[in-house]
């Protein structure tokens, strides 16, 4: 694969759709998700996505296959939850460098059959647990983790990542931006213990999660990404929360104060009342096209709700526009 800095530089790239939204068609039941290993693991672990590239890794690379087909560049590994604090709901978290290794493994795979060059970006999630926000409304000053914690959780994920071949670490779906400091510093942590590894670009994106404008731990966007700039990220964006038209104003400002690269993938609108998305995948690719258009974005996908098709009218929207372009940023003693 060429460098994706130079492939940024020449054109939108289109990142993939939603994995749970795929892993739904497939109708899985709990033996499905426990297959022969787990079959008499002590808890129900039915929900359990990322596990399925563990017991059923032919359905993971085939969803990955259907989104390289549809003209996805970057693909997310199934590693959304695949942290050892995440995965105590399963009682699982002795798995989760395993489940890295085999999720990164899975999206290799999936390259390596269709053979359409793409990069493999490693899903670094949020965690089910925050280190801005107690869970104790008659305790404020409570948190269920630490930072050390997280920092140590996050640093095993990293570790099984990059043993499993990713090109790319993608901290996505930030509500709690300290929680993403967290998976940042044990990024460079990594690194640090680890020189000889392969560098790896960080791509982050934010979740703006109502019409405030900010996060759900209060930030605003301009504030959320001062926070992680001295990440040196390569991209900085939103995704999730918000249907593109709702994320739109989010995406223009985002535009205009980022130095780096931009990311935009929207969930298909926002859930109807049974927590379905109802968007269709011209509606969802329409939003992007305007916003390429606008010159507000170099990687655009979707998130949940969204579908190969989805993906495949991004594409074809987008392939013909020109990348929003970096700006000139002065440099200036602080």
């Amino acid at each position: 694969m060429s460098d994706i800095r130079n492939a940024l530089q020449q054109r939108i790239l289109v990142i993939d759709g939603a994995m749970g939204t795929m892993i739904q068609r497939y109708k899985l039941a709990e033996a499905d998700y426990r297959g022969e290993r787990f079959k008499d693991w002590h808890t129900d672990v039915k929900g359990n996505n990322d596990l399925l590239s563990i017991t059923q890794p032919q359905i993971i690379i085939d969803i990955h296959k259907q989104y390289l087909a549809a003209g996805a560049d970057i693909i997310e590994t199934n590693t959304f939850s695949s942290t050892s604090i995440a995965m105590t709901d399963y009682d699982m978290q002795s798995l989760a460098y395993e489940l890295n290794v085999a999720s990164a493994e899975c999206a290799g795979e999936a390259i390596k059959q269709t053979g359409k060059p793409a990069w493999v970006a490693g899903a670094i999630g949020p965690l089910n647990k925050t280190l801005s926000l107690s869970p104790d409304v008659n305790n404020p000053g409570y948190r269920a983790v630490t930072f050390d914690e997280v920092v140590a959780a996050y640093y095993e994920q990293i570790r099984g990542l990059v043993d499993g071949g990713v090109d790319i670490f993608l901290v996505e779906t930030i509500f709690d931006t300290l929680n993403a400091k967290a998976a940042i510093f044990a990024i460079k942590k990594f690194y640090r213990e680890n020189p000889g590894a392969p560098k790896k670009e960080i791509m982050i994106s934010g979740t703006i999660t109502d019409a405030s404008g900010r996060t759900l731990s209060g930030q605003t966007l301009e504030a959320f990404y001062t926070s992680v700039a001295h990440a040196k990220p390569l991209s900085v964006g939103l995704n999730c929360a918000l249907g593109a038209s709702e994320m739109r104003p989010h995406i223009a400002e985002l535009a205009h104060i980022a130095s780096c690269y931009v990311s935009a993938y929207p969930n298909a609108g926002l859930p109807n009342a049974m927590g379905e998305y109802d968007e269709e995948p011209h509606q969802t690719a329409h939003f992007l096209e305007d916003w390429a258009k606008e010159g507000f974005v170099n990687i655009v996908g979707g998130c949940c709700g969204t579908t190969p098709d989805h993906i495949k009218h991004i594409a074809d929207n987008v392939k013909n526009i020109k990348p929003r372009e970096l700006p000139v940023v002065e440099k200036e003693l602080i």
